[in-house]
C-alpha cells in the first residue's frame, strides 16, 4: 500500500553488466567501471547509463561482507577507469582499491556515519537521504573520467536524486504513526534506514551478520521483545533465520523479511525492494 511512485520511463538505459566477472559486448566508447556490491552497482548503472561498463566484485545471492575476490576480479580493479565502494564493508575490497590506477571513490566519505560500538556503520545505503549524496560524488567522478558526456551524468543524477526524494517521502509518511518504534533485526544493518525514520534497532547480531550470539544474549532479547510489544522480528534472505525464529516464536511474535539490500533483488530493483520494505516494516511495526 506504500509504493513509491516512481516515473514512468526509466531514467536511462542500463548498461552491460555482468555480476560473473565476465564482460558483455559493449562500445569502445564506454567508461570501465568495477563496484564493490549492488547498492553501489544499482547508483553507476542508473547514473552512466549506456556510457559506462559495470563489474560487480559481488555476485548476486552472495553474502557480501566476507567476499573473496579472484585474480580475474583484482585485474578488473587495476583496469578500470574508476572503482566505487563503501569503505569498511568488505575487507577484500578494502584491500583490492589498493591496487587500482583509476579514481577509487568511497562513497561513504565524507558522509556523516553512525557510530556502532566503535566502529563506523558502513550500511549507508539503507537511508535514501544518503543515497541521494552518493549519486552526486558518482556523476561527479564519471564527468571527470568522461566530461564529454558531463552533462548527461549530471543530468542522470538529478533524476534518480527525486526519484530517491520521493521514495524518501514516502517513507516519512508512512512511518510517523507506528505504535512500535523498535525494530529487530538479524543483524545491524538498518541503522541508517532506523535513524532516518524515527526507530531504534536492535540486532541478533551485530553489524556483520557472521556474528555469533550467545545463548544469554538471546534469552534477552527474547525477554526485550516479550516485554516492549514488539510483534514482528526480521530476517533476512542471505542469513540463516534460524535464530531469528526461535526468539520470535518463545516471544510470541511473527517473523518477516526486511532486505537489507546487501546484493541484488532477485526481481526488481534498489527503489523497488526500499518500496517492498516499507510495506513489510509498516506492517510489523503497526504503522496506521
Amino acid at each position: 500500500m506504500f509504493k513509491v511512485m516512481l516515473a514512468a520511463a526509466a531514467v536511462v538505459t542500463l548498461a552491460a553488466c555482468s555480476s560473473s566477472g565476465q564482460p558483455e559486448q559493449t562500445s569502445a566508447q564506454t567508461v570501465p567501471v568495477t563496484v564493490s556490491h549492488y547498492p553501489v552497482q544499482f547508483l553507476v548503472e542508473q547514473v552512466g547509463g549506456d556510457l559506462v561498463e559495470v563489474q560487480s566484485l559481488t555476485s548476486q545471492g552472495t553474502e557480501p561482507h566476507d567476499v573473496e575476490l579472484s585474480p580475474q576480479q583484482i585485474g578488473e580493479v587495476q583496469a578500470s577507469k574508476a572503482v566505487f565502494y563503501v569503505g569498511g564493508f568488505q575487507p577484500a575490497v578494502d584491500e583490492a582499491v589498493n591496487e587500482a590506477q583509476g579514481d577509487v571513490v568511497d562513497l561513504s566519505e565524507g558522509l556523516a556515519l553512525r557510530d556502532q560500538d566503535g566502529v563506523p556503520d558502513p550500511h549507508v545505503w539503507l537511508s535514501p537521504v544518503l543515497m541521494q549524496e552518493m549519486a552526486g560524488l558518482v556523476a561527479d567522478t564519471l564527468a571527470q573520467q568522461d566530461p564529454d558526456n558531463a552533462d548527461t551524468y549530471q543530468s542522470n543524477a538529478q533524476a534518480l536524486q527525486e526519484q530517491l526524494a520521493a521514495l524518501n517521502t514516502e517513507w516519512t509518511d508512512a512511518t510517523t504513526t507506528c505504535d512500535v518504534r523498535t525494530m529487530v533485526v538479524s543483524h545491524e544493518a538498518v541503522g541508517y534506514l532506523a535513524d532516518q525514520y524515527g526507530f531504534d534497532q536492535k540486532g541478533i547480531s551485530g553489524l556483520s551478520p557472521e556474528t555469533e550470539p550467545s545463548a544469554a544474549a538471546i534469552a534477552d532479547l527474547t525477554r526485550f521483545v516479550q516485554d516492549n510489544g514488539v510483534t514482528t522480528v526480521y530476517t533476512e534472505a542471505l542469513v540463516d533465520p534460524a535464530v531469528a525464529q526461535t526468539i520470535a516464536a518463545e516471544a510470541g511474535a511473527q517473523t518477516a523479511v526486511l532486505d537489507p539490500l546487501e546484493s541484488q533483488p532477485e526481481t526488481g530493483d534498489y527503489l523497488s525492494a526500499m518500496s517492498e520494505n516499507l510495506d513489510t516494516l509498516a506492517n510489523g511495526q503497526s504503522c496506521s
